[in-house]
């Protein structure tokens, strides 16, 4: 990432079964890196069937710290494969990770060869569980109540001293129990981190380079694994692009206008066109107004729903996850709004349904590997004044996505200071990069792509025209076709592109 300042860093590259010495950023290498102990570097994968009868998994024992990997306790990684289809037609490997950071990446190679054959046929396909996520070693944090007390006390949005001063509390108690059950983890469960594991990962499959793929979070895993080992990697794909240009609290911040933009100019006018499925109003101001009022309501008087407790603040949650994707969330929220309106008159399988929908709002596993990344990768301003007075304004501007924003921040700004090194991703030295993104990306917003790919030099920008997370085999057929070109032909378009987006669903009310 591009920061103030760079500090020194080594990137570690396990190659022919042995560490590479790197450089300092703008400097001659000027010592070895430290050597990879042989459990490590010589440990076999022992492949067994699991979760499909096309995919094999294995544990992969690595260093809990790459920068002293002889020292502390190892962890384990869950790593997966599926074997290429086509042996004569095999080109190489494809690796491909999760999005998050938290999600569990293990199980997908299989989804992504079985909508994809072509690719199945040329790539081994193999995944994995990056480090505190899934079936591998996990950070744990807290409990899962102490996790949905965070969105589940009152209203997000409520600006009181004693709300904000409980938010405080409740993010100085959540880092203590992380500091004090991860077991000594939280700084080594960074990204930098994980890319190393990644690279013995390469090694121990036997080849000297690799593709990739990574949707969201792993665009992250993505560019800083090519970034700290040009030399391994042969063609890159990364879809729904994380800012990295200025750190994970610029990023984070910006995201509430990204939501609020989605959810106004696609999700409202949707909703205001089906106002004969949904009854939510006939205009896109009216359909608001009637979230407001649902909102208002749940925070006056919380709903019982299945003996569920059901604020505000899940109705928000709801929503931010509705515009991820228009095909599968718009329809269910719209449903949900009118269910929550008058839930006497729902089917007993719409209120689980929805209950379903509505809670947890974060798991507690994936809260804890999301805050030891996002807090840990990059340094936070430690102001609380700051905090208090930066998400008042995104509340007040941009209050979908905006209310949590003292949440998450109050979360970093209290985290052990971290000593991970800064990437700075400049696409020097590596093969073109392939990049997609949506205009209206909810999480990972367009203005952030344009900066990436501006700092990735040779990098190509397919841009396609809706607000959808994620491009590759989510329905769209041209953003397909130019992944699938580019990973089995090599070929990439001569200049930046544009696909047309996938049409808005049709309206399908929940009985």
């Amino acid at each position: 990432m591009q920061l103030l300042r760079k500090p020194a860093r080594w990137a570690v590259a396990v190659a022919c079964g042995l560490l590479a010495a790197a450089a300092l950023p703008g400097t001659a290498a000027s010592a070895a890196a430290p050597s990879v102990p042989d459990r490590y570097r010589l440990q076999r994968l022992d492949w067994q069937p699991c979760v499909s009868d096309t995919l094999e998994c294995a544990t992969m024992a690595v260093p809990r710290d790459w920068y002293h990997p002889g020292a502390g306790p190892s962890l384990s990684i869950q790593v997966s494969r599926h074997r290429a289809t086509d042996p004569a037609k095999k080109r190489g490997v494809l690796m491909m990770a999760a999005g998050g950071p938290g999600s569990s990446g293990y199980k997908r190679p299989a989804n992504l060869a079985r909508q994809s054959p072509g690719i199945a046929a040329a790539y081994d396909v193999v995944g994995f569980d990056q480090r505190g996520v899934g079936a591998s070693t996990n950070v744990v944090c807290s409990d899962q109540a102490t996790v949905d007390a965070f969105f589940s006390s009152g209203d997000l949005r409520d600006r009181s001293e004693p709300a904000i001063r409980a938010t405080f509390d409740r993010a100085r108690d959540f880092v203590a129990q992380c500091e004090r059950r991860s077991g000594g983890m939280l700084p080594y469960i960074t990204s930098d981190q994980a890319v190393h594991d990644m690279d013995l990962y390469r090694s121990l499959l036997g080849v000297d380079k690799i593709s990739y793929y990574g949707p969201s979070y792993a665009t992250v895993l993505g560019a800083y694994y090519a970034t700290e080992f040009p030399r391994r990697v042969e063609r890159v794909v990364l879809d729904s692009t994380v800012d990295l240009t200025r750190g994970w609290e610029s990023y984070m911040v910006h995201q509430p206008l990204s939501f609020q933009r989605r959810f106004e100019h696609d999700f409202l006018p949707w909703l205001a066109k089906n106002d004969a499925t949904y009854h939510q109003g006939r205009t896109p101001a009216e359909a608001k107004a009637s979230y407001e009022r649902l909102r208002a309501a749940l925070r006056d008087h919380p709903l019982d729903l299945e003996g569920t407790r059901i604020t505000p603040n899940h109705l928000d949650a709801a929503a931010t996850g509705s515009v991820y994707s228009a095909r599968q969330g718009f329809p269910r929220f719209a449903a949900m709004m009118g269910l929550l309106e008058n839930p006497e008159g729902a089917s007993e399988e719409a209120k689980r349904d929805a209950v379903d929908d509505l809670q947890p709002i974060m798991g507690a596993p994936y809260f804890a590997d999301f805050f030891a990344v996002t807090c840990g990768d990059t340094p936070w301003k430690r102001d609380s004044r700051y905090w208090i007075d930066k998400s008042a304004e995104a509340t007040r501007v941009n209050p979908l996505a905006g209310a949590r924003e003292l949440t998450f921040a109050a979360i970093c700004a209290n985290w052990p200071r971290t000593h991970a090194p800064r990437i700075e991703v400049t696409g020097k030295g590596l093969p073109p990069v392939l990049m997609l993104n949506s205009t209206l990306d909810p999480a990972t917003y367009y203005e952030g792509a344009l900066r990436v790919h501006r700092n990735f030099a040779g990098s190509r920008l397919i841009t396609v025209d809706d607000g959808d997370h994620g491009q590759f085999q989510t329905g769209n057929a041209c953003a397909d076709a130019y992944v699938e070109k580019y990973l089995l032909d090599g070929a990439l378009p001569d200049r930046d592109s544009t696909c047309p987006g996938v049409p808005l669903p049709e309206p399908a009310a929940r009985g």
